[in-house]
């Protein structure tokens, strides 16, 4: 009697936010599918005619070698070629359907996850909520399926380091940014196993994307070539100095609105060494950390992306998804302290449906609305940066040394304390 009880209980208190999922995931596919139009560009553009475009292309047997806004690594393919699954629906309808799919798929991971010993619905919570408050976006581009296995990936480490490694291997040959995912893997066999297996599925993928179509690594040059975006962290001088006489322009360039002109190469280059500046933070946290709790793994990848998007030449609304994905599989895991980083993720996040497509003319004018909105997201990203930095360093490195040195002796049982909550034991 008490089993049962506690089980009806359980799919009780989960109705609700399977009805709010249900809810909100409707609303969105009324915004791709048109039936609710968003003000600003037409946000289902990139799928109906440059992803479409590049299926008819990869279809005749080869990579879309004279498109420059072909920038991404081969197996992107595999993403876009997918909608052709659904052969009864047209292209769009199909990948619509498809990143639909993908979206209950992470939800549907972080439930099960959130219901285990040491972990937490929140995580479910969140993804529920950061989905929508991006908007129709999450859907039109196929960074939701990139998304989906780098939490598939995420949460499968504490149990298998050659899923993560797997997953994060091939999930580089899908969007690059899942590599990151590996920076927390524990030191030891763990990391072994992860890493070498990450090497062995990565070149698995790119050797049989390079052998069944040419023009695989055309991407490289494309993606080499590209200027500080817009909406980026180094476009953020240029939206200030162009009311004081800069003779540049913000116009379409290699797919997306850049800036050109005067001082746009430097600022690129800076933001190149900034973001070589924050990997070398982060491969001095690698070598200094002593502690791996139980979700240090997704504390580590969360950081990593974070230091990637926002030191970025290119910060497109899309990558909030990723941070999304990773801060939800955070705060799965009761021992995460990643909280407030996660909620100003979510704050930007939600700043970011009004930057893109609400406001976006705003955005490429500079105007004073445009310049408020977009220093709002990055500075929300900036701080979720700098705390999430502080946190990993202080739970993994400061704390550990210091409970070495015997100056906070009870922090000594804290690993095994989370061990036990996680269900390691």
């Amino acid at each position: 009697m008490t089993t049962g009880a506690v089980e009806n209980g359980s799919r009780t208190g989960l109705r609700l936010p399977l009805a709010l999922w249900g809810l909100t995931r409707v609303l969105l596919l009324l915004c791709v599918f048109k039936v609710v139009v968003i003000p600003g560009p037409d946000i289902t553009f990139d799928v109906s005619h440059i992803y479409q475009g590049w299926y008819e292309v990869l279809r005749t047997g080869t990579y879309p070698l004279d498109d420059v806004t072909w920038q991404y690594p081969p197996a992107a393919a595999f993403a876009i070629l997918a909608p052709g699954l659904l052969p009864f629906l047209g292209y769009a309808s199909a990948f619509f359907v498809l990143a639909f799919l993908c979206d209950a798929l992470v939800f549907g991971l972080l439930v099960h996850t959130g219901r285990r010993a040491g972990r937490s619905l929140r995580g479910a919570w969140f993804w529920l909520a950061g989905v929508p408050l991006l908007g129709p976006t999450a859907y039109a581009r196929y960074d939701v399926m990139v998304t989906a296995v780098a939490v598939a990936a995420l949460l499968a480490a504490g149990r298998s380091p050659r899923v993560l490694g797997a997953l994060a291997g091939f999930g580089a040959v899908l969007k690059v940014w899942p590599v990151l995912l590996l920076a927390g893997s524990p030191k030891g066999r763990a990391t072994l196993r992860s890493w070498s297996t990450a090497v062995g599925a990565a070149a698995a993928v790119l050797a049989f994307c390079v052998v069944w179509m040419p023009g695989a690594l055309a991407f490289l040059g494309f993606q080499r070539d590209r200027g500080t975006e817009v909406e980026s962290l180094g476009s953020m001088v240029f939206h200030v100095v162009r009311h004081f006489g800069w003779q540049g322009e913000a116009r379409m360039n290699y797919g997306s609105i850049e800036f050109l002109g005067p001082y746009v190469s430097t600022v690129s280059t800076a933001a190149l060494v900034l973001t070589v500046a924050a990997f070398g933070w982060l491969l001095v946290w690698r070598i200094r950390a002593r502690r791996f709790a139980s979700s240090t793994v997704a504390d580590a990848a969360f950081v990593a992306v974070l230091l990637f998007t926002t030191t970025s030449r290119v910060l497109s609304p899309q990558y909030m998804l990723w941070l999304v994905g990773l801060a939800a599989v955070c705060l799965a895991y009761r021992s995460s302290r990643m909280r407030k980083p996660a909620h100003l993720v979510l704050w930007a996040t939600a700043v970011t449906q009004f930057e893109f497509p609400v406001w976006f003319s705003h955005v490429t004018r500079s105007d004073p609305l445009g310049i408020a909105v977009l220093f709002t997201r990055n500075g929300l990203l900036i701080a979720a940066t700098l705390i999430a930095c502080r946190i990993l360093w202080r739970h993994t490195v400061t704390e550990p040394r210091l409970a070495e040195a015997g100056k906070i002796p009870a922090q000594s049982a804290q690993p095994e304390r989370e061990k036990a909550l996680s269900g390691s034991f």
